[in-house]
């Protein structure tokens, strides 16, 4: 199935009379019938004409239709799943900065989810695993949840049989006792061996079992291992259905709220998962941030190539395993990337070989002297967490129009972590990883003229733009807005900002003007 997706403008149009969610043709239909729900297996892609705007839908078009609504945390609307509250502010928001092109898209309505952290609570009869409630600590089961991808469903239950039939006590938070706390579940839709048509509906499972231990040598070891086995031999390769990728164990025995521990083991199935995203194919560990809503994630990518210069010098901070700098060294041939590693270099490794781009990764801390990360770019990519960008790292951003090049300018990082001892300065090296190129690159002391924001959490993006706007150092040149969360009201943003030249003031030539004669 081709990718179509549905692209928003901010109003609705006075012309367009009824509009229904058509789940056959997968796309938008100005019908006046009332529409049946999708099939779980076949979550429709949407796409809208350009010139066709929609009206809001009636009530029973683009629901979410789930049995868990309202007792779950996971989705806040069950109405026009397409059009989420937050979008009519960001509309206005915008509007008001005068960029009036600003669109909204989305892709799958339903089972778009691909990533799940989900608690594992209740008796070993009868496990619970799923979300809070709203404000407590009290896990709601959600067996067909509509916004996961099928696959994770069926795993879930799968994991539920293996816990009965072995009696797996799920955590007590109350007691620290029990063996299984939470449980990972990731969807690769990375499979060449099929159509790409039927890739996403054939997903397979990473399952990542979060243990109550310290370690693989804990007494409940042996019990964890026959988990992992029934898991596999029901769900792997030789499984009556092949469902599942691969099995991973964390230990974790910490009374907080973190989920992960810092020790991992690979159990079954294959070690490496890939996914194909923004034009390459990236490896994610099961520790990896990975984004929730795959085909979104990857619409944004494509986005976002296009502002971007080919041949451009590139600086992707926030980077994670570095996604959005390789693809975009890999789609606009960048002559430089720097994202801020075992994934990395996974991911890197199957880069085209004619690639000649400078790719570096570093594992150091961007707000320190941010200024360092910004020298030599040409644009600068910023995908900070819901708290926005770091203060220091803003002040930077804001004070680039004022500074002089010959002298306010720092040395290159190279030049410093060769001079430097500082023990932050060691480890960026020690942990750092150097994709070089066939071309010399010359040291480049210029200052980006393009910042392209990235954002996950609304109310600091607006507070991070607003802080730039005011520095007079940047405009705000394009926005677009992302589904990524349909039934939420969370809103992606991608932001493209330009840096402000300053006029060229005249100067006078001293001296009298000589009069003619």
């Amino acid at each position: 199935m081709a990718l179509n997706l549905l692209s928003l403008s901010a109003r609705p149009s006075p012309t367009t009379s009824a509009v229904m969610c058509q789940s056959i043709a997968t796309t938008f239909s100005v019908l006046s019938v009332t529409p049946t729900p999708p099939s779980p297996l076949q979550p429709p892609l949407l796409s809208l004409p350009q010139n066709s705007i929609p009206m809001p839908l009636p009530s029973s078009s683009c629901a979410l239709h789930c049995p868990h609504f309202q007792s779950c945390s996971g989705c806040t609307h069950e109405y026009n799943l397409y059009h989420p509250a937050i979008l009519d502010e960001a509309t206005d928001f915008f509007e008001k900065l005068g960029v009036s092109d600003f669109n909204f898209d989305t892709c799958r309505l339903w089972g778009w989810r691909c990533r799940a952290k989900l608690a594992v609570r209740g008796p070993p009869t009868k496990p619970l695993i799923g979300l809070y409630r709203e404000g407590t600590h009290d896990v709601v089961d959600i067996p067909e949840c509509k916004a996961h991808h099928p696959s994770i469903n069926a795993a879930v239950e799968l994991l539920k049989q293996g816990m009965s039939k072995l009696n797996i006590e799920p955590y007590d938070e109350d007691q620290g006792t029990g063996e299984l706390r939470y449980v990972q579940m990731a969807v690769t839709t990375y499979n060449t061996s099929i159509p790409a048509s039927q890739r996403y509906k054939n997903g397979k499972v990473q399952v990542a079992l979060v243990w109550n231990s310290r370690n693989e040598n804990s007494p409940s070891s042996e019990k964890l291992n026959d988990l992992a086995n029934f898991i596999w031999r029901n769900g792997g390769v030789k499984g009556k259905v092949h469902l599942i990728h691969s099995i991973w164990a964390n230990f974790q025995t910490s009374t907080n709220n973190i989920i992960f521990g810092n020790r991992w083991r690979h159990l079954l199935g294959e070690r490496d998962f890939w996914e194909h995203v923004g034009g390459i194919d990236v490896s994610l560990a099961p520790s990896s941030f990975g984004q929730a809503n795959t085909r979104a994630f990857d619409f944004l990518l494509r986005k976002l190539h296009k502002y971007v210069p080919s041949g451009a010098s590139v600086v992707d901070l926030y980077a994670g395993a570095g996604v959005i700098g390789l693809s975009l060294a890999t789609m606009r041939k960048c002559r430089l990337t720097k994202s801020q590693k075992v994934s990395f270099e996974k991911t890197a490794a199957r880069l085209p070989a004619t690639l000649d781009s400078s790719i570096s990764w570093h594992h150091a801390d961007a707000s320190k002297e941010p200024l360092s990360w910004l020298v030599g770019s040409d644009v600068v990519v910023v995908d900070p967490p819901r708290k926005g960008l770091d203060l220091s790292l803003l002040d930077a951003l804001r004070s680039l129009s004022s500074l002089e090049l010959k002298s306010n300018l720092p040395e290159s990082t190279s030049a410093k972590a060769e001079n430097e001892k500082r023990p932050w300065i060691l480890r960026e090296r020690e942990t750092s990883v150097q994709v070089k190129s066939c071309t010399v690159q010359e040291e480049s002391q210029s200052l980006p003229e393009t910042l392209i924001y990235i954002s996950c959490g609304w109310d600091s993006f607006k507070e991070d733009c607003m802080s730039l706007l005011s520095s007079k150092a940047w405009y705000l040149d394009k926005a677009h807005g992302f589904n990524f969360f349909p039934g939420t009201q969370s809103i992606e943003i991608l932001a493209v900002f330009k840096r402000v030249s300053k006029p060229n003031i005249k100067r006078r030539k001293s001296g009298k003007k000589k009069r003619p004669s």
